[in-house]
């Protein structure tokens, strides 16, 4: 029982990724922008990150209702807030997070301070998960069949993802003309837990005939993947779930969980001196998934015939919900399974305008060093379980003082048509803060906000944009 409970828990947890990073994509006075296109033009010698501190984000959203909807203490029960979440929403809805810590990262130039060619590198920890708001399924949970003779209630919308993982990354970005910059990244990824249940099919329906009996029909193709998670959804396990985690992550971060490869492209063209052409596919990769692995699956079909609706194991008749368990047993099985990360793919075009070039500057072609401003469009798309997720964003980018610049973005996704960001960077000698917030229009009750993101770090940076 404690197995199959941990499993739902499973399938309906409401946690999600979403990964689009609008402030931080082309703001190239940051080096975390390498990490959204490996082609970015950067203009560093050299960077290092403060480890730990270089790069905190996290994302949070979902489609359909906000946590006010569920949360809030206006006297309505929360089972009928359940309701109408539910009633709100529909299978193409999704509930998302994402959190990131950077360990370490470092850049240089290599072949002297007038080289075209840079060099990245660094370790960052990401979590992150999905699902689609099962509706049918939580339907049928919530109200029974009684009042849906003749609905077939689709189980294919149970679909979750959701894994923790350590990401070790070298990039390698060249300056190829005065026009075109091209980038690439490799990345090893090592999991540390993962869950994934996709591609889930079947159904529950049922009928009436003319002699008033309900024929009840279930086919259900159900599988839950796992790995790393054995021990803890073992029913006699009894350890110290905090301390067990502490000492997985610490044992599998570093090249001891599943291993996986990945790859990032990106590169900067300048068609004209102040317009710019942007474009990456980040996470072109996968994830080999062999150590501690287990897979549960609710596989089978079963026909039950009587004259109750309800189908559980207090309301049948006789034997039948044994019948129905030995037809659709929950069996467990030890077999390898690979997983793709989920591929973004970000392109950008940038207006430069309000000329300011440094005199005696012997900068190359970059967009700070000849322009105090620039606005521009942004393109976002991710791969899901479904759908691909897509966003556009607007954006100004200001360099207001000596050191200090600032973008601020217009967002139009899935979650909100009225997400404003605000970014900024700030370089003082050769230490460097920057801070990142999205959809500012909700903070005044960040309850009611469909999605919420923010990004902090503190590099050390010698040269660079904002010179």
């Amino acid at each position: 029982m404690r197995k199959t409970i941990i499993l739902l828990c499973c399938f309906f947890s409401f946690y999600g990724f979403s990964q689009n990073k609008e402030i931080l994509y082309n703001f190239t006075p940051q080096p975390q922008s390498l990490l959204t296109n490996p082609g970015a033009d950067v203009k560093y010698k050299w960077f290092f990150g403060v480890p730990l501190l270089s790069g905190i984000s996290a994302n949070v959203g979902s489609t359909g209702f906000d946590a006010y909807s569920l949360f809030a203490d206006n006297g309505v029960d929360f089972t009928t807030k359940v309701k109408n979440a539910v009633a709100a929403t529909n299978s193409h809805d999704y509930v998302t997070a994402n959190q990131q810590l950077e360990v370490f990262t470092a850049g240089f130039r290599v072949g002297g301070e007038e080289s075209k060619s840079y060099v990245s590198f660094g370790m960052y920890q990401e979590l992150d998960s999905f699902i689609y708001v099962p509706t049918d399924p939580a339907i049928l949970a919530l109200y029974g069949n009684k009042d849906y003779i003749g609905k077939s209630f689709d189980l294919g919308d149970l679909s979750v993802k959701a894994e923790l993982l350590s990401v070790f990354h070298a990039g390698f970005n060249k300056q190829i003309n005065e026009k075109l910059i091209l980038g690439v990244r490799g990345k090893i990824y090592s999991s540390i837990y993962n869950a994934k249940s996709t591609h889930n099919s079947g159904y529950f329906v049922t009928v009436q005939d003319d002699k008033l009996i309900y024929n009840q029909s279930i086919y259900s193709n159900l599988e839950l993947n796992t790995s790393g998670l054995s021990k803890y959804l073992d029913e006699n396990y009894e350890g110290d779930a905090g301390s067990d985690i502490r000492d997985d992550i610490s044992k599998r971060a570093f090249f001891g969980g599943n291993l996986g490869l990945g790859l990032d492209l990106g590169v900067t063209y300048y068609p004209k001196r102040n317009i710019q052409l942007t474009a990456s596919l980040v996470d072109i990769g996968y994830i080999s998934h062999s150590k501690d692995v287990e897979t549960y699956t609710l596989k089978g079909q079963y026909n039950y015939k009587g004259v109750i609706t309800d189908f559980n194991s207090a309301g049948t008749v006789g034997d039948a919900y044994q019948d129905f368990k030995e037809a659709i047993p929950l069996d467990t099985i030890y077999s390898k399974y690979k997983t793709t990360r989920p591929l973004k793919f970000y392109s950008s075009f940038q207006y430069s305008f309000e000329e300011d070039r440094q005199e005696g500057c012997s900068c190359t072609v970059d967009e700070d060093a000849w322009y105090r401003s620039a606005v521009g469009a942004q393109l976002f798309l991710m791969s899901t379980p479904k759908e691909p997720m897509a966003a556009l964003t607007a954006y100004y980018r200001r360099r207001i003082l000596k050191g200090l610049q600032m973008k601020a973005t217009y967002t139009v996704d899935s979650y909100s048509a009225k997400n404003a960001g605000l970014g900024l960077t700030a370089k003082i000698g050769v230490v460097n803060f920057y801070a990142l917030a999205d959809n500012l229009l909700e903070y005044k009750d960040i309850s009611k906000a469909n999605a919420l993101t923010f990004q902090i770090g503190f590099n050390i940076i010698s040269g660079g944009s904002s010179k």
